[in-house]
């Protein structure tokens, strides 16, 4: 097309584009069939296709997507080739699985490892700085669950699907607060432990034998405050 046959009030052009208006039937067989393919192929690829999708899911099937979708939109593509490419991202996708399957190494370096963000109480700094979730982001999943302190955490994992998973201390101990400090009215209805410390960047409590001038043994921090205790 050359520019002088573009003018911005041609709405026949901008809505249907060049092609002949009998395409836009053939479009409809074209559509009906790419759905297919992609449902069949989606089903060759397993269950869990359907319901949460890891990393090598998730490419497989934005390859198939995108590889079964230029044949509906151009006339000049024909659909056998969609086919070949669903054949062989579903058997590349089934092998890698497999292999996933029997080779934890494998499945580790091609979806990521477990980290354990809480553990007793405690922030691990370092996995969090791994996994780049920072303090925010972790009181605030803390929070969706109801829960008011560290304390109350006995493990948060972070999978390696990128969900939470949280266990529960059971008797809860006291710990850090994940309030806000801007919300001061449920910040003073807390009750804090007041024959304790913890850090207050981690939330590791300080060993009796302590005074607050030491640095926290887990973080290097020197800065002290009272957990919160909870009664359940």
């Amino acid at each position: 097309m050359k520019p002088e046959d573009i003018h911005i009030t041609d709405w026949m052009r901008i809505l249907m584009g060049e092609l002949p208006v009998n395409y836009f039937f053939e479009i409809l067989l074209r559509m009906a069939f790419t759905y297919l393919l992609l449902m069949v192929s989606m089903r060759f690829m397993g269950r869990r296709m359907a319901s949460q999708m890891n990393r090598n899911e998730m490419a497989a099937l934005t390859s198939l997507a995108a590889a079964i979708g230029m044949p509906v939109l151009s006339p000049d593509r024909g659909l056998l080739p969609a086919v070949a490419i669903a054949i062989i991202i579903v058997l590349g996708q089934r092998l890698i699985a497999r292999i996933a399957s029997r080779n934890e190494r494998f499945e580790a370096i091609t979806q990521d490892e477990i980290d354990i963000l809480v553990q007793n109480g405690i922030l691990n700094l370092d996995q969090m700085k791994r996994s780049r979730i920072t303090r925010e982001r972790l009181f605030a999943q803390l929070r969706s669950e109801g829960l008011l302190h560290l304390g109350q955490v006995r493990r948060l994992y972070l999978e390696a699907n990128g969900k939470f998973t949280l266990i529960k201390e059971e008797p809860p101990i006291a710990g850090l607060s994940v309030i806000p400090n801007w919300d001061k009215e449920l910040v003073e209805e807390q009750d804090k432990a007041e024959d304790q410390l913890v850090c207050k960047n981690c939330g590791n409590r300080m060993p009796e034998e302590s005074n607050p001038d030491d640095t926290c043994a887990q973080c290097g921090d020197q800065n002290w405050l009272q957990p919160i205790q909870t009664e359940e």
